[in-house]
């Protein structure tokens, strides 16, 4: 912390986690006596042109505006850019409230001894959940009867009451997850419940896991009928799943990805699904984000489930990631070691 007895902090967060949110929690979490002042912040849109960060806000001025005399930022969108922490050398604590500093130039960060704080495990559960809710959804085809029924009034879903055109359930349903994280290992978990025959690969787990541990990928991938992607996103896993991996999956076999978009080859998955080897996809992420317009994922409507990344948005995941991230902020005010840095 800085010297003497008072911190001034800015909230700058964004239309998810709100920048009251933030204040909330930073005032439950630090002594009023030591902070001079609390700003709180704007509501940033997510996603702009900052070519040396990854999804941020693009508002550098306005970021350096506000941070004028601060100590600590605190965000979820905002971009902490070499511009703006040349501009700001007061700032000396970045709390970042998402699973990573994706928005936080690390190496300038760094460099002029800023320390940068994350929220990790803030949306594993509700990443969890939606990743089983897009895996039925794509399993019964419930957008797919949903759509004619509540848009015009049709009753042609009942179509899926027929035994070709009906769905799979989840008992006993051979299902591969590929990692094993903090979300894997929870969708593991309650798909076990539903009795399904859960298989699991990651390299870096030894552990006790929920299932069977399948050591070989493209083992994995020969036995599952359904496989959910779970791994993190690093130059050796970006394009994990393409034309050869999804060949290997039984015919008309489901993929699953609410983890990384790059992950997956999409143009490959497209392939799969027009020759009905892969019989439907349930994606919240993708390669390019938002979907273009000329994405051929949009042709394939009967056969995939859509979602724009809403796999980690909850109140829940808000409301957790402002408490982490306060609690970093207090821990920094008491002179404490930090528990989620990175520089």
């Amino acid at each position: 912390m800085t010297s003497g007895n008072s911190v001034r902090v800015v909230a700058a967060g964004d239309h998810f986690v709100l920048p009251s949110l933030i204040r909330r929690a930073v005032e439950h979490e630090v002594e009023r006596a030591a902070v001079t002042e609390l700003r709180l912040g704007w509501p940033l849109e997510p996603f702009g042109p900052v070519a040396e960060v990854q999804e941020a806000s693009d508002a550098e001025d306005a970021m350096i505006e506000a941070l004028a005399g601060a100590e600590v930022l605190v965000t979820q969108m905002g971009p902490v850019t070499e511009k703006v922490l040349a501009a700001c050398p007061d700032l000396r604590l970045v709390v970042v409230c998402r699973g990573g500093p994706v928005n936080v130039n690390l190496d300038a960060a760094k460099n002029r001894d800023v320390r940068v704080c994350f929220a990790p495990g803030r949306n594993a559960a509700a990443t969890a959940e939606f990743t089983v809710g897009l895996m039925l959804s794509a399993l019964r085809r419930i957008p797919q009867a949903h759509t004619p029924l509540a848009g015009r009034g049709s009753w042609e879903g009942a179509t899926y009451y027929t035994y070709e055109r009906s769905g799979l359930e989840l008992e006993d349903l051979p299902v591969g997850l590929v990692g094993y994280g903090a979300v894997g290992s929870r969708v593991a978990r309650v798909l076990c419940a539903f009795g399904a025959r859960v298989m699991v690969h990651d390299p870096y787990v030894h552990g006790e896991i929920h299932g069977l541990r399948v050591t070989s990928l493209d083992d994995l991938l020969r036995r599952s009928q359904v496989i959910t992607l779970h791994a993190r996103l690093t130059p050796e896993t970006r394009g994990l799943i393409g034309a050869r991996e999804l060949g290997l999956l039984p015919s008309g076999a489901v993929v699953v990805n609410v983890a990384r978009g790059p992950l997956l080859d999409e143009g490959a998955l497209c392939d799969a699904l027009e020759s009905g080897h892969v019989s439907a996809a349930a994606l919240d992420t993708y390669e390019r984000e938002p979907l273009p317009a000329e994405s051929r994922l949009l042709a394939l409507a009967d056969r995939v489930v859509l979602t724009p990344h809403l796999g980690g948005a909850s109140r829940a995941v808000a409301e957790k990631a402002a408490r982490i991230a306060a609690e970093e902020v207090g821990r920094w005010v008491r002179g404490e070691p930090l528990a989620h840095c990175l520089t």
